[in-house]
């Protein structure tokens, strides 16, 4: 009796610190991850490079490392035998081809825009991810929360206005950051807010884990996006020049370095939940501007300036202040 306890008493407190160091770890690399991957894939992806063969191959990298960290966890048995097709489909199939065309709009968006005005605009997916929680799930917003993500439609408005006046002498040139560079990065947020809220959705009734949904939605949105290339610009162009027309060793390092995100981004969600990711988001959009600002050598322009606080306010205030429902009383 007195070894079994004084065993339990030794095991006791690693049970508790071990899950917390891991959230701060998750955390850490996020933000860093959030923070260097637009302008790293601005610096390593060339201009050539088929949009869809990197997209694939994220896709690829993802199921790769979710499969080992299953087989890790020694867990990988016995949720094969409890899968079903069925059931995949179901949690999966919907917000994996939604996934799949966001990430694309992203890829064309990367080499369009400066990475800190990327990374303001990718932001408004918070909005859309509340507007669909809504929808889908019933979640309500606090009376903050509505001014908050109100503040982030405004800062996003900032930006696209500075993006569109800040190039009015070159007005091709304009054309193309509005075409291929805001609009792209604004779908893609609403398709991010759709596709997170029904994950959630399916991790509530579903109960699947973070890695078995990487690993199901990366299979279903890669077969979209094989199928997307039939006829299309794309597919053309594998055909013409190659699946990796202009690759380099170095495309492999925002090609992978996205992979992992898409599996630390189940990770933090499973484990800290969304108030610590809100503060990810806010501390990623620091790091970009110190990146850019170190390795670039240019500085956030006035626009940037004056949407960041906007941005950071937004989502402080909007984390800080949740929906509280009103007790009912016995």
């Amino acid at each position: 009796m007195a070894s079994a306890a004084a065993t339990a008493h030794r095991k006791g407190p690693p049970r508790q610190e071990s899950p917390r160091a891991k959230v701060w770890l998750y955390l850490t690399l996020l933000t860093l991850q959030y923070g260097a991957q637009p302008l790293i894939s601005k610096r390593f992806i060339r201009r050539d490079v088929i949009v869809t063969s990197s997209v694939l191959t994220c896709e690829m990298a993802k199921v790769i490392c979710a499969l080992f960290l299953l087989a890790k966890e020694g867990s990988f048995k016995r949720l094969w035998k409890e899968w079903t097709l069925v059931g995949a489909l179901t949690a999966s199939g919907l917000p994996a081809a939604i996934y799949a065309l966001q990430n694309s709009l992203l890829q064309i968006s990367y080499k369009n825009l400066d990475s800190l005005t990327f990374s303001i605009l990718n932001q408004t997916k918070l909005f859309f991810t509340a507007f669909f929680t809504y929808l889908i799930l019933g979640q309500k917003q606090s009376p903050k929360q509505i001014g908050a993500l109100t503040l982030l439609i405004v800062a996003a408005i900032l930006l696209s206005v500075g993006e569109s006046s800040g190039k009015a002498s070159a007005s091709s040139n304009s054309d193309q950051v509005l075409l291929y560079g805001i609009i792209p990065v604004m779908i893609a947020s609403v398709l991010s807010g759709l596709a997170s809220s029904l994950c959630q959705w399916a991790s509530q009734v579903k109960k699947h884990t973070s890695y078995i949904m990487t690993v199901e939605m990366s299979f279903v949105g890669s077969l979209c996006l094989l199928a997307s290339t039939y006829k299309s610009p794309d597919g053309e162009a594998i055909q013409k020049y190659g699946f990796f027309h202009g690759w380099t060793v170095w495309t492999l390092i925002p090609v992978v370095m996205n992979a992992v995100g898409g599996i630390l981004v189940g990770l933090v969600t499973a484990h800290a939940g969304g108030v610590r990711k809100g503060f990810v988001i806010v501390s990623a959009l620091l790091v970009t501007a110190m990146l850019q600002f170190l390795f670039d050598g240019k500085p956030p322009s006035v626009y940037c300036l004056a949407a960041l606080p906007l941005v950071i306010s937004s989502i402080v205030i909007y984390q800080k202040y949740p929906y509280v429902g009103r007790k009912k009383e016995d």
